[in-house]
């Protein structure tokens, strides 16, 4: 199985240049189908590899060689894959959670005149995630990750005659360029010190320099500012909630299996990097935990049922970041799996509502629609329980071990898990806000459209996500449920080195052993305040169903219009930049330098203008030009005594 990695790559490529250069001339079923089984296949080959690495051993890396791709002196970069432990654990994701979504799609966009562009996009975004995962070197890694930032602009811009998509999708490509001008530096550092980008190789080179810990956390966080704009973090994040213009597969596939955990993957596979980086891991840490608590409390009065998930997306990608600082990097990656489960879950929930109510998108016109569709309102509600994290959900097992995690890291850990904490309040209020404004409360829905289900190739990926999102979490549970720790074995072998290394250079920071009393204590403390949140939306929005936090006066003012950051972003940077570009274009490479250099060539015309009068073609002027020649010379001699 290992060998045919190759065609897990290939098959989304053909069908992506399929669909997109036939897109003109085959069925939609046809396009429809294509795509999905471009992915589905993959995840299948995918699956019987996932089973060749067995958690109980340590087996080594596999690498497969495709073809020599750059090669300048001594520099030599392949188009090669590495097959290890995390690079199958996210394939899976990726290929599971998007052929669901392919599916899903079939459903959505039926009738859409893009239809076949749609699946040609959506099977590129997947080639371009799966050579950024499976690649063996950071250039090819780099690839992947340019080519996830060009899918993601033909998507979420996909209605392209709506200004507000193009800006939309041009927002998001901007923003991600400004952090992947960390990757480039981050590279070219590690090409300086370690002579290779192939990950293996790297490792081995790096161990043996022993000044390489001084260059780490710079290293570190220039990798991190590229992960800020992938994953979404303050102060990049600012493009992923206006994703939401794209259709709502899209949301789903960015939001919950690929782009933004681009972030996270490259992190877990530079661990050797950041292991050796404390200062930058706290620092990582501080700023997943102030985003998922200020991404919370923006979600709290929005009223676009995608933009409430776009908000919690950047919230729970802080609790993942917060892992990642904390150095509980399989916390991290459980957290990223569950998530996958649950968010593409809600997000194709939403998209059900949205196409049962004819494109309505404001909860305020939404409402008693529990008992309407029936399948979608069950489904979101499992996703939403997992979200908020209740035991047995998916979503308690991972956040409550990032949150465990996080308290026993380090000196400040109580603070951070402290700030965890109130950002699960938040996202179990506002996550059952939308719950029973949407489903149980007060039905605003337009009469003149009928309500109705969604056809089976929608429903039957809801239901698959939502007994994912239901019992994911047994993969991995806090010791003191079930005492098994198959995914700590499982990426044992991906981890080894960069532990070994922190060891040495005494960089390893450790967690802090707890008793199982404190365990169990921590996990009721976190159900309990996941239930506190559920209990106090019930109270406001279902019970009393009262207006008065939906009164946007004051502080409530700021949240619902998100801090202003937008409009502060605008301000300070949009604003003066293209007053800048203005300035140069239109004043000074007119006014100046375009003047400059027709000057010049105006000169140049002039001279060329009295010249060519010269050459008139009469012999009498040429035999004047003689006579007066001859009579310069004379001259000339004559004044110098000759």
């Amino acid at each position: 199985m290992l060998d045919l990695f190759p065609i897990v790559v290939l098959l989304p490529l053909l069908g992506f240049l399929h669909n997109g250069l036939l897109k003109d001339r085959i069925p939609h079923r046809f396009a429809g189908a294509i795509g999905t089984l471009a992915v589905f296949i993959p995840f299948l080959i995918t699956l019987g590899a996932f089973n060749e690495f067995n958690p109980m051993e340590r087996t080594a890396p596999h690498l497969v060689p495709v073809f020599d791709w750059i090669v300048i002196g001594d520099f030599k970069t392949s188009f090669g894959y590495q097959i290890d432990q995390l690079s199958l654990y996210m394939t899976l994701i990726i290929t599971g959670i998007g052929s669901l979504i392919h599916l899903y799609s079939m459903g959505y966009m039926k009738g859409n005149k893009g239809y076949n562009r749609f699946f040609a996009y959506l099977n590129l975004f997947i080639f371009c995630m799966l050579n950024l995962v499976l690649s063996d070197n950071l250039v090819l890694t780099f690839l992947g990750w340019e080519g996830v930032g060009l899918a993601s602009y033909l998507l979420i811009g996909f209605d392209y005659d709506k200004s507000s998509a193009a800006e939309a999708g041009m927002k998001a490509f901007i923003l991600n360029r400004i952090g992947d001008v960390g990757f480039i530096l981050g590279t070219g550092f590690l090409f300086w010190l370690g002579g290779s980008l192939q990950y293996l190789t790297l490792q081995t080179n790096l161990s043996e320099l022993s000044g390489f810990a001084n260059y780490a956390n710079l290293i570190a966080l220039f990798f991190f500012i590229a992960a800020m704009g992938k994953s979404a973090q303050i102060p990049l994040y600012v493009w992923l909630p206006d994703a939401m213009a794209g259709p709502t597969p899209v949301s789903a596939l960015i939001h919950a299996a690929t782009m933004v955990t681009a972030g996270v993957f490259l992190i877990v596979r530079l661990n050797f990097v950041f292991f050796l980086a404390p200062d930058t891991s706290f620092f990582i840490a501080c700023i997943g935990a102030l985003t998922a608590l200020f991404a919370a409390t923006i979600g709290l009065l929005q009223n676009d049922i995608k933009k409430i998930l776009a908000y919690s997306t950047v919230s729970q990608l802080g609790f993942m970041f917060l892992a990642m600082g904390s150095m509980s990097y399989v916390a991290g990656l459980f957290h990223l799996m569950t998530h996958a489960f649950f968010k593409a879950l809600l997000f194709l929930g939403a998209g059900s509502v949205i196409h049962a109510l004819h494109h309505e998108q404001n909860i305020k016109h939404m409402g008693k629609l529990f008992g309407k569709i029936k399948i979608t309102s069950l489904t979101f509600l499992l996703g939403t329980f997992a979200i908020a994290g209740f035991f047995p959900f998916s979503g308690f097992f991972s956040k409550d071990l990032i949150l465990e995690k996080t308290y026993t890291y380090g000196a400040f850990g109580s603070i951070l898990w402290t700030v965890g904490v109130v950002a699960a309040f938040f996202t179990s209020f506002y996550m059952f806000r939308l719950v029973f404004v949407v489903f149980f409360g007060k039905d605003n829905t337009d009469s003149h459209h009928k309500v109705h289900e969604s056809p089976w190739t929608m429903t039957l990926p809801l239901v698959v996500l939502a007994v994912g999102a239901v019992l994911s979490g047994f993969f991995l549970t806090p010791h003191f449920f079930l005492h098994i720790d198959t995914l700590e074995r499982y990426f044992a072998p991906v981890l080894e080195r960069g532990t070994v290394l922190a060891n040495q250079m005494g960089t390893f920071t450790k967690h802090t052993e707890l008793t199982h009393q404190v365990e169990i204590s921590l996990a009721v403390f976190s159900v309990a305040i996941a239930s506190i949140g559920l209990l106090f939306a019930y109270l406001i929005y279902q019970r009393k169903q009262s207006p008065i936090l939906e009164e946007h006066t004051g502080f409530r003012k700021i949240l619902f219009h998100k801090y202003y950051i937008d409009e502060l972003y605008d301000v300070l940077i949009v604003k003066p930049y293209v007053f800048l570009s203005k300035g140069i274009a239109f004043t000074f490479d007119v006014k100046i330098l375009d003047r400059f250099f027709l000057g010049i060539g105006g000169s140049f015309g002039l001279i060329a203008n009295g010249l060519r009068r010269l050459q008139s073609g009469f012999i009498g002027d040429y035999a004047l030009y003689v006579v007066l020649g001859t009579f310069c010379i004379l001259v000339y001699l004559l004044t110098r005594g000759v």
